[in-house]
């Protein structure tokens, strides 16, 4: 095999396709990058037999083949070259020479037949998406994916097609987050499956904020995300999806509309007194046009307040800070509603302009009298 190309290319190629290949392996192939040169360009291959991305880029070939690099190593080679066209040469004992300016390596790689196919998805449907707009989508409710191995279905976020709404649900047992946009779709008249947290995130960082459309194509077990020049491939989880319909409280007592950066500042300040050893709850005491928030630790107290319109009852209820700002750092929009009902009761907070583009719920901590 040989070919040449600008390093910045195979560099970014490398860094998109290093993300599926396998920290630590008993398959060794499964912590390199499969490399395979033909007519005028290059892919980059790395899976972790739950996950794959592959990528291609646009190369001088002189001579096709394929072998398996050590994905880290590699890695970090062709980031240190110098910016120039690097030279890349593989020989049949499986010796490669990459040359870039002054700059020479020689490695010894691994037989491509070593490296584990991908799956290879079944067509069944597809729908075109906004790259923009999957990025919304992941990254405003996967912050709520679960890390609890024990319900895998719940590592992933439900994705739900109908018409021409795309919907998506992440839960994690304390909070749930759900976002919803309108996407132009004329294949899919109704479907429900559920993607791996972890190959979303990376869908995340591949996709850009264009308004350029990405394909995603739904198989039996799997799904691919077709990125430009690179595509994701990852299993569906099975399994049965919280009802998170029912699970959302259809009414509540009370309703305050609460500027989000405004709230989400004062949970800052008052979060200064909790860390990893020393945990508290942010005690959020809810009145007319005001909320009072306090949290206490050993390294002292600190209270803030908040302006908001709405009436209530002096309700007083206790959040996780973490997932309470996780929520209103994700929430696409100036202009909260947050619906409450008791102190021990999920808190609900919508867009207050009435739109139903997102909802975030967050299970409220039990407070301790006194504490």
């Amino acid at each position: 095999m040989k070919f040449s190309c600008e390093k910045y290319l195979l560099q970014n190629a490398i860094s998109t396709a290093s993300h599926a290949a396998a920290a630590k392996s008993t398959i060794p192939s499964l912590e390199g990058l499969l490399i395979e040169a033909s007519e005028g360009s290059v892919t980059i291959s790395g899976y972790d037999l739950k996950t794959g991305i592959r990528t291609r880029f646009s190369a001088d070939v002189t001579e096709s083949g394929a072998i398996v690099l050590n994905a880290r190593l590699f890695g970090d080679i062709v980031r240190r070259m110098p910016d120039d066209i690097l030279s890349f040469v593989s020989n049949d004992f499986l010796n490669i020479t990459v040359s870039c300016g002054m700059s020479v390596f020689e490695l010894i790689g691994t037989s491509a037949e070593d490296y584990p196919e991908m799956p290879v998805v079944d067509y069944q449907k597809s729908v075109l998406i906004p790259q923009n707009v999957m990025r919304s989508l992941i990254s405003e409710t996967i912050f709520a994916v679960s890390d609890n191995e024990s319900r895998p279905i719940h590592t992933g976020s439900l994705f739900e097609i109908e018409n021409n709404i795309i919907t998506v649900v992440s839960v994690d047992g304390y909070r749930l987050a759900m976002r919803r946009e309108e996407i132009e779709n004329k294949e899919i008249d109704k479907s429900s499956f559920v993607i791996p947290g972890a190959a979303l995130s990376e869908v995340e960082k591949i996709a850009d904020d264009s308004d350029e459309p990405l394909k995603l194509t739904l198989g039996s077990r799997h799904v691919l995300f077709t990125i430009g020049e690179t595509e994701l491939i990852s299993r569906r989880l099975e399994g049965e999806f919280l009802n998170y319909r029912q699970a959302i409280p259809q009414s509540a007592a009370y309703s305050v509309e609460i500027d989000r950066v405004s709230f989400m500042n004062s949970v800052e300040r008052v979060s200064l007194m909790i860390n990893d050893r020393l945990k508290s709850p942010v005690r959020c005491l809810f009145t007319d046009n005001k909320v009072r928030m306090q949290t206490i630790t050993a390294l002292g107290r600190a209270t803030d307040e908040c302006e908001m319109k709405g009436s209530v009852n002096d309700l007083e209820i206790g959040f996780n800070n973490h997932y309470l700002l996780d929520a209103l750092k994700a929430a696409p929009a100036d202009n909260l509603r947050v619906l409450l009902s008791s102190g021990i009761s999920p808190c609900v907070i919508i867009p207050a302009d009435g739109k139903e583009n997102f909802l975030y719920m967050i299970l409220p901590v039990r407070l301790k009298a006194g504490e």
